[in-house]
């Protein structure tokens, strides 16, 4: 009996605003539209999201189509990077993730660590395997977080990985039990 997580990163959102609150931008919307009409047919039976806005918005019109409530799960936010609810800028964030990855216990004051994200939402993911199996599961996410949770259980999802995802992208991950099988990538640009 396979269980089947969908990696939902969420769609493009406004570089300005908060961490938590920030939805999607008008492209953000419309690939969002996309994922609902490319994962509409798969049977998605279970909706997790992280808490933040962007996330729950790119899967959110997917849910109600199949009757379904997007459920939030905390420990599933994006990595945190620095303390508060700002966003890092672009600039920022690239020598962050080179060291994080070099490092997986490094962090910045008031940050988490790769590890300590990696861990938090591991545990989710754990929970949502044991709890649903048998079932289709989308997830909403974000690149950090999403990459972090794939390399737990192949560490070929690394910084590369990261880097070359899109907003938005999916992967659907196929388990038995706790094991992953196989990861296709849905999301074409």
């Amino acid at each position: 009996m396979h269980t089947y997580i969908y990696m939902v990163r969420h769609g493009e959102s406004p570089k300005d605003g908060n961490e938590r609150t920030r939805g999607l931008t008008e492209k953000g919307k419309l690939d969002s539209c996309r994922i609902t009409e490319l994962l509409h047919g798969e049977g998605i039976e279970v909706f997790v999201s992280s808490p933040y806005q962007r996330a729950i918005l790119t899967i959110e019109e997917l849910a109600q189509r199949s009757g379904q409530k997007v459920i939030v799960f905390e420990d599933l936010k994006e990595r945190i990077f620095i303390n508060g609810n700002k966003r890092i800028s672009d600039e920022e964030l690239l020598p962050l993730l080179n060291k994080s990855y070099s490092n997986p216990d490094f962090a910045l004051p008031g940050g988490e660590s790769n590890s300590i994200c990696q861990n938090r939402a591991i545990k989710v993911l754990n929970k949502l395997l044991e709890e649903n199996k048998g079932q289709k599961i989308a997830l909403g996410t974000h690149g950090a977080v999403m990459a972090l949770m794939m390399e737990y259980y192949d560490s070929k999802y690394d910084l590369n990985f990261l880097l070359g995802t899109s907003k938005p992208d999916v992967y659907k991950m196929e388990f038995n039990r706790q094991t992953l099988i196989d990861v296709t990538r849905l999301w074409s640009t």
